[in-house]
This record gives C-alpha cells, structure tokens and sequence, in this order.
C-alpha cells in the first residue's frame, strides 16, 4: 500500500477524538545543533490544564527564534515523549511542507485561549 493510500485510510470519528490537539504559545526557542536535520528546541505554554510542554521541530528554514517567541501553533499533545539525541520532545508540534518542502506551522487563524482543543 502507498503512503497516499495509507493517509487516506479511513478512521472513526472515536479515533479522531482520541487524538489530543491543543493550542500553545511558544514561549522559549533553543537552537538544537545535535539533531541530525536542522531543528529548534521549542517550550509551548498550554494553559494551566496542561502546562508547559517541550518540542523538537524542523522549522529552521522559514523561521527565526525572535519570530517564534509568542507565536501560537497546533500540537499533538497526547503522544508519548519521544527521544531525539540528547532532547525529550513531549508534543508533535503539527506543520505542512510548503512549495519547496520547508514546514509551515499550523497556527489559529486568529488567536484562541492557550489549551484550547481541536474538535
């Protein structure tokens, strides 16, 4: 099966809710110089309910540290830690490859209480 007929594998909507999709705001950027791709080392503030929440992400080419800081994205929240090198990654921070395959971060379209679910 191709990775095109995987993605359009379908699920239930009880599947779908089982995915946790939450806002943050970016609060803390670190460069990341140990990851094999050129990635930042991210802090996502959640909200109370969840707190704040650690993340690796390729994102190097269309942003710079000062243009992340108080920015909101969209994450996976209930994935568990992954391990990249010497990082604990806690959320799959969500993204799209744009025209030349640099991620694009998926963000609000206007800005939303931190922790606000995806539904």
């Amino acid at each position: 099966m191709s990775k095109t007929e995987d993605a359009a594998a379908p699920i239930s909507f009880d599947q779908f809710l089982a995915v946790d999709i939450r806002v943050g705001m970016i609060v803390d950027v670190q460069p990341f110089p140990e990851a094999r791709k050129p990635a930042l080392k991210l802090v996502i503030d959640f909200g109370a309910e969840l707190g704040r929440r650690k993340s690796s992400a390729q994102i190097t080419e269309l942003y710079t540290i000062e243009q992340l800081i108080g920015r909101q994205v969209i994450a996976v929240v209930n994935f568990p830690p992954r391990q990249i090198g010497p990082f604990r990654s806690e959320v799959l921070t969500l993204g799209l490859p744009g025209e030349e395959g640099a991620v694009v971060l998926v963000e609000p379209e206007r800005p939303v209480p931190n922790g606000a679910r995806l539904f």
